[in-house]
């Protein structure tokens, strides 16, 4: 369970990158971490710029055994050769995920701060489940989630549970207990260096 073992890390993409200059960035990171999964969080809608996208990070992520999983798409996630697809509305399309991508498929979901809506999704089969923002934030209506849900969660459900949104150190060694995984993204692509800025992110993980 969570607490046995240190937290594995899902790498989320910037929501809109050059795939060439990103690439480099990209294999730097995943070079000097060990990293379980990247997961690409694209915000634009437009299919060639998805699949640019997409194709480039995946030939990164492939060469180093690194899973890969694109948000809601679930034919480009089949089209692409991507590992599978993670949720953004819970719990809600986890099945038809599934049917359509699968057994060998990973299939994710977010579940914003709702434990209700997590266990919803580990029943529904989703192979993960992720909660957040754990930060404070001034998006959405700034809720975040209790650390009492991912200590619950950790002793009860075998499903992993992924911690995300809003991460500072503090919160990587409050939460690194009783997650099974961290998230993390815009925390490390703003700096100047992102490889460092996720060693010292994570760095009460030791």
């Amino acid at each position: 369970m969570a607490n046995e073992d240190r937290p594995q890390i899902t790498l989320i993409t910037p929501p809109t990158f050059d795939p060439d200059v990103f690439s480099t960035h990209l294999a730097l990171v995943l070079d000097g971490m060990e990293i379980a999964c990247l997961r690409l969080s694209l915000g634009t809608k437009d299919e060639d710029t998805l699949m640019r996208a997409a194709d480039a990070a995946r030939e990164v992520a492939h060469a180093r055994d690194v899973a890969i999983v694109i948000e809601n798409h679930l034919i480009l996630a089949d089209r692409l050769g991507l590992d599978g697809v993670h949720l953004t509305d819970g719990a809600r399309t986890v099945r038809k995920a599934r049917k359509d991508l699968g057994a060998d498929a990973i299939v994710g979901a977010f579940c914003g701060t709702s434990r209700h809506e997590g266990m919803a999704a580990g029943e529904a089969g989703a192979d993960y489940v992720a909660l957040g923002p754990l930060g404070e934030t001034t998006l959405g209506d700034g809720s975040r989630v209790d650390f009492d849900v991912f200590e619950w969660w950790s002793e009860v459900i075998e499903v992993p549970i992924i911690a995300e949104g809003a991460l500072t150190a503090e919160l990587v060694a409050k939460f690194g207990p009783v997650t099974d995984f961290f998230a993390v993204g815009e925390e490390i692509w703003g700096a100047e260096d992102p490889l460092s800025a996720l060693k010292a992110l994570l760095a009460p993980l030791g």
